[in-house]
């Protein structure tokens, strides 16, 4: 592609970019750089090219070839070390041919795409596999609770505002608001005139020197503090009017962001996307890149090159090809091997799918993570099934215990396969126990295996050995512990999720659900999903993974019951009637572990018959472990358990 006007990236004395935007003219394979603007930049072009048609004896172009030249041209702009393309919705063709004509200048990585609160933008780049291209960089869960904490700013004095670097406004919410009405009258009145005078001002990017944060609270709201009138009004007056706007403000915040704290996951999402938005935003939110996703999920995933398939074909990101030509640290680290081999295998299975997106989750999406993880990544796959609307979402786990671990234990190789394997059937068979007593599971879990090459020590360094993992379908939901505080203020809610989880917990004690590195209890940290109904009530709960179950096999059950009164302590504070809340979680509890006994007294053959033909090991085999907990589960006192329980929880 030829450069008309200064190099990509060329600076001036003063290091700033001699041309900060560029025309591509796909129907001569010409990029111009000269400074202007786009309209200028191809008159420009128009006239070099009718001058060398003429110089070359062809003649200068006619009004129809002219009129071509420009139908197939696109924007782009430069940033950095990066070109953004300012695509046209309707003909993203033009986009991607620009695109691919661009890569011959700078790597793939470094393009990237404008106008992503389009929908038409968004779709075509998910459809070719490059969700990697419009993600935002993930940030560790403890991270974005330090970086909105350290984006607290001041103007003048109390840092109140929350500041968006990139933009260099400053956010004010209505808890804020709440702060400054208890200052006295002075300095009340000092920070609403700075805040009115904000809301009028533009800094020098052209942005608003003060805002108000949500982003989609009311315009009305955002005029009344703006056009608001101090002019020989009493500061009582100013109070009781600023009073009121902020009523108003606060009813029109969804229920999700009342709760001003980083402890309330979807406050705490939607102020990191506030703070960290730039003004030419080349990224989309997890929301957009995945309808439905719970919000946990947000800045969790880095997304890989993925692929797309024509009429059967599969078609590899072209970066996996870059990747293979550089040693480029970057290019290289983007380009995950592990990706490369799910796309592999699913294409392999299923050849009616249209595309398939990869991303990678490499830190617990736990509130508080339980142990350390021997293998940390968990990765999801969105892709579409050909002739089908929906676009599905799967959720893949490699198995924590696998050949390579086993290698580096100085464990021979056929020791290490033959462990992985049986370690394998022991992560089946106690999903099926979960399933047996009841623990609503996910009802499909697939399983399948990548080769890898084991980069330990000694003889097997270099061999290709397998590396086992689990497959299954995303449920769409919010895990309980992510759950929004605010939400436990309605009655309806907080007793409706008690009984959910009170039903649960009944499963998850006699199931024994504990982490394996330090005893502590699983539940109601991550893996219990909630859904809600039409008027955002719970309804349902399904239990993503059975991780750590029958870990705590040896506990007694009147112990065990104990850990799981924090499930309704933890929220004390946001519910109105704690003792109703209480109440409700222990009826659940009771009438459910009542179920499960009953239906094991019923059927005694059918859970003792279950796993007869697997080793009986008193230290440890899962049959064993089985058999402890139908013992524990016939004897247990379900009265008991259910005072001890509620005794602590109201603790």
């Amino acid at each position: 592609m030829e450069i008309f006007g200064d190099p990509i990236f060329a600076k001036d004395d003063e290091g700033a970019l001699k041309s900060r935007i560029g025309t591509v003219f796909l129907n001569s394979s010409v990029l111009v750089t000269k400074c202007g603007v786009h309209s200028t930049q191809r008159a420009l072009w128009l006239k070099e090219l009718s001058q060398r048609r003429i110089a070359s004896g062809v003649g200068p172009l006619s009004e129809e070839e002219a009129t071509k030249e420009m139908e197939n041209s696109v924007d782009v702009v430069f940033s950095g070390d990066y070109i953004l393309i300012r695509p046209e919705p309707g003909r993203m063709d033009l986009a991607f041919r620009a695109d691919k004509e661009l890569q011959s200048l700078v790597s793939k990585r470094r393009i990237r795409y404008l106008n992503m609160s389009s929908l038409g933008v968004r779709a075509a780049l998910c459809e070719r596999g490059e969700n990697w291209r419009m993600a935002r960089q993930p940030i560790a869960q403890e991270d974005i609770s330090d970086l909105i904490e350290r984006s607290k700013v001041a103007i003048s004095e109390k840092p109140v505002y929350f500041y968006n670097k990139f933009t260099g406004t400053r956010f004010i919410t209505a808890g804020t608001y709440d702060e400054l009405s208890r200052l006295p009258d002075d300095k009340y009145l000092f920070y609403m005139k700075e805040v009115v005078d904000g809301l009028n001002r533009r800094n020098r990017h052209g942005q608003l020197e003060i805002d108000v944060f949500p982003k989609s609270t009311p315009r009305d709201i955002v005029e009344s503090l703006r056009q608001f009138k101090f002019d020989g009004l009493s500061v009582d007056v100013v109070r009781q009017r600023m009073g009121l706007i902020n009523a108003r403000w606060r009813m029109a915040l969804p229920v999700e962001l009342r709760e001003e704290t980083s402890a309330n996951y979807e406050w705490r999402n939607e102020m990191c996307y506030t703070i960290t938005r730039r003004i030419n935003e080349t990224s989309a939110e997890e929301k957009e890149l995945l309808s439905g996703i719970a919000p946990e999920f947000y800045r969790q995933i880095e997304w890989m090159p993925g692929a797309r398939l024509n009429r059967g074909e599969l078609i590899f990101d072209e970066i996996w090809a870059e990747a293979q030509n550089t040693d480029d640290p970057e290019t290289l680290a983007l380009c995950d091997p592990l990706v490369k081999a799910l796309i592999l295998n699913s294409t392999r299975l299923f050849s009616d799918i249209d595309f398939i997106n990869v991303g990678r989750i490499s830190h617990s999406l736990a509130r508080k993570p339980v142990g350390r993880e021997r293998r940390g990544n968990v990765y999801v796959l969105q892709y579409r099934e050909t002739g089908k609307p929906n676009i599905s979402i799967l959720l893949v786990r490699f198995q924590k215990w696998g050949v390579k671990e086993r290698l580096d234990e100085g464990k021979d190789i056929t020791r290490a396969m033959l462990e992985t394997d049986e370690y394998t059937d022991y992560i089946l068979d106690r999903r099926l126990m979960c399933r047996q007593l009841g623990m609503n599971l996910s009802q499909r879990v697939g399983y399948g295996y990548v080769t890898e090459r084991y980069n330990g020590q000694g003889q097997y360094k270099g061999m290709p050995v397998r590396t086992p993992y689990f497959v299954r379908p995303y449920v769409p939901g919010t895990a309980s512990d992510k759950i929004s505080p605010a939400r436990f203020h309605n009655p309806l809610f907080a007793r409706s999720f008690a009984r959910l989880m009170g039903e649960a917990a009944a499963v998850d004690v006699i199931v024994a659900r504990r982490s394996s590195a330090t005893g502590e209890v699983l539940f109601d940290k991550n893996y219990e999903i909630i859904s809600f109904d039409s008027m955002s009530l719970p309804t349902k709960l399904v239990v993503t993974d059975h991780a750590g179950a029958f870990v705590g096999y040896q506990k007694e059950l009147v112990e065990s019951v104990k850990d799981y009164a924090d499930v309704v302590r933890r929220r004390k504070e946001f519910v109105l009637d704690y003792a109703g809340f209480v109440a409700e979680y222990i009826k659940a509890f009771a009438r459910r572990f009542t179920e499960i006994q009953k239906s094991y007294e019923e059927r005694r053959a059918v859970y003792d018959g279950l796993f007869k033909d697997r080793p009986f090991d008193p230290n440890g085999s899962a049959a064993f472990r089985w058999a402890s907990a139908l013992s524990k589960l016939e004897k247990a006192d379900v009265e008991l358990l259910a005072k001890t329980l509620e005794k602590a929880a109201m603790q």
